[in-house]
């Protein structure tokens, strides 16, 4: 294993849209606050507070603005934590804006149908419009990270052609983006297909910044990461306690769990400056609100002691 990739993982925990989306029973604004600052006492580098969508479709998210609202106020900023959220079309980004957002995230899907069934439109046309909203977005100095959604496979379509994937990146790479994550929203990934994908990526230009996002469907979630930060991704996307999952898809289930990612590094010998025991106590807090067992191993055994 190449190690060397590992000194520059940034942790991106996305448990507080991806992972709340799923969930029926509302979560308070209290006790997301809560979560929150948690999650910025760890450690974590960017914690993803909500996104700018249609209530109507993902009530969970109702609040993000008023999230946002409460952590701009001085007294409760972070210093080093970027706070990031999704936006999906023109009036979300605009309420981002309107947020100070410190990092937009928005994706297109290489699945035609997850496409239509997300956003109403089709891979080309999402494609052209997030495109645009890029540009805009990083001539106000704004940081953005675009995604290719389904990008492993597709839960009504099975697999997604790289080369459409690999597609989709060259025409966010030719706009002049340089932050993509490759998410896998159906859990359809595996070691040789992310080595794979990644790899194309680096050789179209090796500055180019690779995120992943692996939901944990088929229990390949974690391994892909390792994968993943061998061939050069960065940014890593998981969710504390390992929930989450796209309402979207056809078989959805929880993200990689943070707890367990940020364990088994700090076991390799590298972040050893997050908080793994505050991520235990976020995982069984969000356990014991929501009243069951949650996906995540570690909140459960506790870490390994040496």
């Amino acid at each position: 294993m190449n190690l060397e990739n590992f000194n520059s993982v940034v942790i991106h925990d996305v448990g507080m849209r991806d992972g709340l989306q799923m969930e029926s029973e509302s979560v308070d604004i209290e006790t997301k606050i809560e979560w929150i600052e948690e999650l910025i006492k760890s450690g974590i580098d960017i914690v993803q507070v909500g996104s700018f969508v249609h209530t109507g479709k993902i009530p969970q998210m109702a609040d993000t603005d008023e999230l946002f609202q409460y952590f701009n106020k001085p007294e409760n900023k972070p210093k080093k934590t970027i706070l990031s959220a999704l936006v999906l079309n023109e009036k979300g980004m605009e309420r981002g804006l309107n947020c100070n957002v410190g990092m937009f995230c928005m994706g297109v899907s290489a699945s035609e149908t997850h496409s239509m069934k997300n956003t109403g439109m089709s891979t080309s046309e999402a494609q052209s419009r997030i495109i645009k909203m890029a540009k805009e977005l990083m001539s106000a100095n704004k940081r953005v990270q675009v995604s290719v959604q389904s990008a492993f496979g597709c839960g009504f379509e099975g697999d997604i052609a790289e080369d459409k994937v690999l597609g989709i990146v060259k025409e966010y790479h030719s706009a002049g983006i340089k932050n993509i994550s490759l998410a896998d929203t159906a859990g359809y990934g595996n070691p040789a297909k992310v080595q794979r994908l990644y790899s194309a990526i680096r050789e179209l230009d090796k500055d180019v910044e690779m995120a992943c996002h692996f939901h944990n469907t088929y229990g390949m979630g974690l391994a892909n990461c390792l994968v993943a930060i061998e061939e050069g991704v960065k940014y890593i996307e998981t969710a504390f306690g390992g929930l989450g999952g796209c309402p979207f898809t056809k078989l959805a289930a929880g993200n990689v769990c943070t707890e367990d990612f940020v364990h088994t590094i700090q076991n390799i010998g590298f972040r050893k400056d997050i908080d793994l025991d505050r991520l235990i106590k976020i995982a069984k807090h969000a356990s014991g609100f929501f009243v069951k067992d949650l996906p995540g191993f570690v909140y459960k055994s506790g870490g390994i002691k040496h």
